[in-house]
């Protein structure tokens, strides 16, 4: 039996030119031949992504959601070009094939980039899958050691550093997420004004500059279908940037969903950490500064940063949805969540040693 990720059938309203993307391909790769069949991953409320398949090769595509978007979000040139420049100092990165910036060719830019075949573990594991108490905890450690190496990566000496902004990380982000959802806010969803008042007081310094993927957790991981425990590929680097390690871990302890979390998180949930192997956020954050070599005194400021971050992005999508800029009904329900997380992080900031 076979746990490695696989594509089905393209969602109605996503499907995709397939003649127009053949003839790009074989006009950018010689000794391409045959016909070309496509498929398409879950997932996908931001970038869409896709199995392209040839007789003898496959492929994975890349481009933005169908509809309106926000303002610079999905930029596959810039995706494609992070990726290129990270191949020769994080071996993580799938190689890239051929990017498209002209939109006439699908409605849109996309870039394509080899398949790397193995498991990626989503809401839950796959079925019949065996994977051990000690096998979730050591797979944890991985993820975090993964992490660490990325943000131990030397960016300085390669194109990356172009992505390097002058100023302080910390502040520029919490202004940025703030700003969102200022602009993203519906009649629907709660104001999040003390939350945010609380970050703009609590922020600080940033800690170093580093390499950040900003979208870090197992349903952008590639695991070894014959050992699990090692991770072959780190994919969707779309908001990867030159950043803050903390600010970085505290985005992706924001999908941490954990045994002993509230029941509206757990309808949150959308990769295995539930598990009773799997470690707690705070044995990730404690096992993250032992590795970095980092120490500080609490943790409360980059964990609320990261669930209050990702509540922009779920009422950013909501937005397009409430405003008839997509129809996927899959959205319809993120206000919910807006709504619930409201309270959530009231409640954190309240409970913090930081206030």
């Amino acid at each position: 039996m076979t746990f490695a990720d696989s594509a089905g059938a393209v969602r109605a309203g996503e499907e995709l030119d397939a003649a127009a993307i053949d003839a790009f391909l074989k006009q950018h790769m010689k000794g391409l031949s045959g016909e070309l069949r496509i498929r398409q991953f879950p997932g996908g409320a931001s970038n869409l992504t896709y199995l392209l398949q040839y007789p003898d090769q496959e492929f994975v595509l890349r481009r933005p959601p169908f509809g309106r978007k926000a303002k610079s979000a999905h930029d596959m040139g810039r995706e494609y070009r992070v990726m290129q420049g990270l191949r020769g100092i994080y071996p993580y990165v799938p190689a890239m094939v051929a990017f498209c910036e002209d939109e006439s060719v699908i409605g849109g830019e996309f870039y394509v980039m080899e398949r790397l075949k193995g498991v990626i573990l989503r809401g839950d594991p796959p079925a019949g899958m065996p994977f051990s108490e000690a096998d979730q905890r050591a797979l944890c450690h991985n993820m975090v050691d993964r992490l660490v190496e990325l943000h131990q990566a030397n960016w300085e000496s390669t194109p990356l550093k172009d992505l390097l902004k002058e100023g302080d990380y910390v502040e520029r982000q919490i202004d940025g997420w703030c700003d969102r959802y200022r602009r993203s806010r519906t009649d629907d969803a709660p104001d999040f004004e003390e939350v945010m008042a609380w970050l703009q007081q609590h922020k600080p310094k940033q800690i170093r500059r580093c390499l950040v993927h900003n979208d870090y957790r197992f349903d952008n991981l590639v695991l070894d279908a014959d050992n699990l425990m090692n991770i072959i590929g780190v994919l969707d680097w779309e908001m990867a940037t030159i950043g803050d390690p903390l600010m970085d871990l505290g985005n992706s302890l924001a999908y941490w969903v954990q045994r002993d979390d509230p029941a509206p998180l757990h309808m949150l949930r959308r990769q295995p950490t539930h598990l009773p192997g799997m470690m707690s956020r705070a044995e990730i954050v404690d096992y993250y500064l032992q590795r970095a070599g980092l120490s500080i005194p609490s943790f409360d400021f980059y964990e609320v940063y990261g669930m209050f971050r990702l509540v922009v992005i779920i009422q950013q999508i909501y937005y397009r949805f409430h405003h008839g800029q997509t129809q996927d009904k899959r959205f319809a329900s993120f206000i919910q969540a807006v709504q619930y997380l409201d309270g959530y992080l009231r409640d954190k900031i309240h409970a913090s040693s930081l206030s």
